[in-house]
This record gives structure tokens, sequence and C-alpha cells, in this order.
């Protein structure tokens, strides 16, 4: 069957030995099956790839139809948050053990990938956080996260205190190492070794964790993600925050961090029978319970 996709953006975990190989011969089999090919710039660069454009995030998003990521979720994460206002589908590729979105073995991405470019395939969407940091009633930074949004103390020994409020009701005043704010995606990240809940992809949610806070009562706690979130720092040296990989560090007192569901969402393609508890299963295995 023809490809559904004309246009196809390759990209590549660029610190990964012999990544160059792989992904040359995925950038083929893709131009076999009549997809145009284009390479994410700093693939192009770490692989050494000829014959193919290389192009920065914007331009794939603006070309292409289709991204065909290589590596792991970390990798998949970075590039889905920069082409998710483009709105085009990825497909990840695992090359170690099997992600959480990223669910293509390396060892069968041709056999998985192939009825996938004639349609057969699950779809899955994922919500975005968005936001800014407010200092003096003006966007001192800009974020945009697929995972979360983490405000935490700085080098110092001292905990770091917010003021938390959701749409125009304070709701609480945390002493801690910091906080989380997880989307569902990354419920199973940083939120989950914090000891949050998992959130399936398709709630409409939240998660709020307290990162080792001073006082027992702070729990974890699941939000809607139709209002905003407001952290304000209250006591604090050096606090930062992260929006995945984008950090803002040296915080101040009565700087406020404001978060909202973002307008994006980001768009993964998976092989036909793809099951979100499958993965849960696989990825903190699940099936490995005691005898009574």
């Amino acid at each position: 069957m023809p490809s559904r996709f004309r246009h196809a953006a390759l990209v590549g975990k660029y610190q990964a030995r012999g990544i160059g190989p792989v992904v040359e011969e995925i950038a083929q089999f893709l131009a076999r099956q009549g997809l145009e090919v284009s390479l994410e710039r700093e693939t192009a660069l770490a692989t050494g790839l000829a014959g193919y454009a290389a192009l920065d995030p914007d331009a794939l998003g603006e070309a292409c139809d289709l991204a065909v990521v290589v590596g792991g979720d970390g990798t998949m994460l970075g590039f889905a948050r920069q082409i998710a206002p483009h709105g085009i589908p990825l497909v990840g590729i695992n090359q170690g053990r099997l992600g959480f979105i990223t669910d293509v073995p390396i060892k069968s991405w041709r056999e998985a990938i192939t009825p996938m470019l004639a349609g057969d395939y699950e779809t899955e969407h994922r919500s975005m956080l968005e936001g800014d940091v407010w200092r003096d009633g003006e966007s001192i930074f800009h974020g945009l996260a697929m995972n979360d949004v983490v405000v935490s103390r700085g080098t110092t020994t001292s905990m770091v205190e917010v003021r938390i409020d959701i749409g125009e009701e304070f709701v609480a005043n945390l002493r801690a190492d910091g906080v989380i704010l997880s989307s569902p995606t990354g419920s199973t990240a940083y939120a989950l070794s914090a000891g949050g809940p998992i959130l399936h992809p398709a709630i409409a949610g939240w998660v709020l964790v307290p990162i080792a806070s001073h006082t027992l009562s702070n729990r974890p706690i699941v939000l809607s993600d139709a209002l905003p979130v407001s952290v304000e720092i209250v006591a604090g040296r050096d606090a930062s925050v992260n929006f995945d990989m984008h950090s803002l560090a040296s915080l101040l007192p009565y700087d406020r961090i404001v978060v909202r569901r973002s307008e994006h969402q980001v768009r993964f393609l998976h092989p036909r029978g793809w099951s979100y508890y499958a993965t849960l299963r696989r990825k903190l295995h699940w099936q490995e319970g005691g005898v009574g």
C-alpha cells in the first residue's frame, strides 16, 4: 500500500554511539516508501549523513507531515516540545529499553513502521503545560513542558516556601525542597519518584506533588487542568524553575510561576494493538506479582 505521508522528519539521539548507520538505514527505507526525508539539523551534524535536507525543528514542522524519532523518551520529549506548535504526528523508535512513548523496538522497526505508513496505527494525544514567570508585573520567562514544571530550592540546605493558588483561590503554603506540577505524561517521571500517582494520558488533569515536604500533611493532589496554577516564592534563596529542559535560576521572593494548559498537544502514532496499560505493566514490572 502507498504511504499516507508525504515528507518525514528524522531525528536521532545526538550522543548515542553508532546512531549514524541506524538513521541512514531508516532514511533510506522511508525514501523507498516514497517519502521525502529531512534530517533534524543536530542529527545531521552528529551523523554526517549527506543527501538529505538538514532543518531546524520549526522548518521541519512547516515542511513535514510525520516525524520519526530514534532514541529514548528523553530524545522524544525534547523534540516533541519543539515541534508541538506545528501539530505533526510522531513515531518513536527506541534504541534501548522500550520507553513510555518511544515504543517501537529497534530490532523490529521495519515491521512496525511499514503498516503505520499505510495508515494502520493507533493515535494518541498528550497534553502540555505552558506558563510564565512573573516579576513586578512583567513576564521574565516563558516555558512549554510536556512532562512537568518543577520549582525547587537552591544549592543551599534551606527549604523553599511557596504559596499555591488555583484559579483565584488560595490553596496552600508549602515548605519543602520544591514542588512538581506534572502532566499525565510526566506522572510516570519525576512526580512518580516523589510519591505522586500515575495519571492516564486521557485524563484532563495534573498532579501537584510536594518534594520532601516539611509537613507530612502536604500530600500529592490531582487537579483539573481547566484552571491555571500559581506558585509564588514566599521565601528561599536561589530557588529555580524548570520547564522540562528549560530552566530559570535565582528566583526572588514574590516571583510567581503561573502555569496553564497549553493550546498545543502532541500527537503520537503507535503500532496497532498498542496499550498504555501494557506499557505500564512492562515498564513497572507489574506482571511480577508475589506468590501468596
